[in-house]
């Protein structure tokens, strides 16, 4: 009867330990640890609990047991759905238990996608993206198509994921909005990159911006004026004097990226830059900066703080 009892002893507590992804370790001196990547489910008590009651003795009994929870975890995950799981693992219940920044990507990205597929949990199918992608950058960066690719991915999943990513970015362009005035030339670069940082830095393609402002500098209009290949756009300065012409607009802002990364200004760029200041100079129109946009937030050249304007 006791060797019964000490049986469904240990085999609920290895239950409890494939729940919430808890492994023994021993360290090089024969000290046993307990990993778990969230703390809330293994305080002081518990931990002492589970390393008496498994009286782990050796590294290979600790290896036994790793192998044992992780066969667990994968029989019970494999076909349900985030709604089976228990409730502290759930991550929707996670999230407004304790927030969404202590949550992994991984948990983030299955209340995206909100079921698995195909035998995969929803948490699973995330962390097959991100061992695909690496990085978050690069799931956005991803083609829908791309992102198609992954086993127990469609378009209506990849085009959820997609949908998240482009709120995220339209998150920043609303703060970046809400500038009420730009005041020095570092308002400039401030408001283009968050503007325009998150869209452009990997773009395969040159596009080419114009920020109109008004007699107080308040950004007013934004306009695609072109995209082109990889290495070039073709930017007429009668279309950008026309277009702040027509929305009575004192002043703008130059805007484009460099696909390459080089933020180094090309002799078409300068060569351009002048042709549009002339032109707006004709109106009465301030060129105020042209920025070049790289790959990462740190990669630009001004124009303006580069004495160019």
């Amino acid at each position: 009867m006791k060797n019964r009892e000490e049986r469904e002893d240990r085999d609920k507590l290895i239950q409890y330990m494939a729940m919430h992804s808890i492994y023994p370790i021993m360290s090089p001196r024969g000290k046993i640890y307990l990993r778990c990547s969230n703390k809330e489910f293994l305080d002081e008590e518990k931990r002492r609990e589970i390393i008496n009651k498994l009286n782990i003795r050796s590294k290979m009994e600790c290896t036994k047991i790793r192998e044992e929870i992780k066969r667990l975890i994968s029989s019970e995950k494999k076909n349900r759905s985030i709604k089976e799981w228990v409730k502290e693992e759930r991550p929707r219940e996670m999230l407004v238990e304790y927030g969404a920044e202590v949550l992994p990507s991984a948990k983030l990205l299955a209340i995206i996608l909100r079921t698995g597929k195909e035998g995969a949990s929803a948490e699973e199918l995330s962390r097959r993206i991100l061992n695909k992608f690496r990085t978050l950058r690069n799931i956005d960066s991803a083609h829908i198509s791309e992102i198609c690719k992954i086993e127990g991915i469609g378009i209506a999943k990849a085009a959820q994921i997609k949908a998240a990513f482009e709120l995220g970015k339209r998150l920043i362009k609303e703060k970046a909005e809400k500038k009420v005035k730009i005041k020095r030339p570092e308002d400039i670069i401030d408001h283009v990159l968050d503007y325009y940082g998150p869209y452009l830095r990997d773009k395969k393609k040159e596009f080419f911006y114009v920020v109109l402002l008004d007699t107080k500098n308040h950004p007013i209009h934004n306009i695609e004026i072109s995209k082109g290949g990889i290495n070039s756009s073709i930017v007429e300065p009668k279309e950008i004097v026309k277009e702040a012409a027509l929305r009575s607009a004192t002043a703008l802002i130059l805007v484009h990226n460099h696909p390459s990364g080089d933020v180094s200004p090309s002799k078409e760029d300068m060569s351009l830059t002048q042709r549009i200041i002339k032109a707006c100079n004709i109106m009465d129109i301030r060129v105020l900066d042209h920025i070049i946009i790289g790959k990462n937030r740190n990669d630009y050249f001004s124009f303006n703080a580069s004495g160019f304007i």
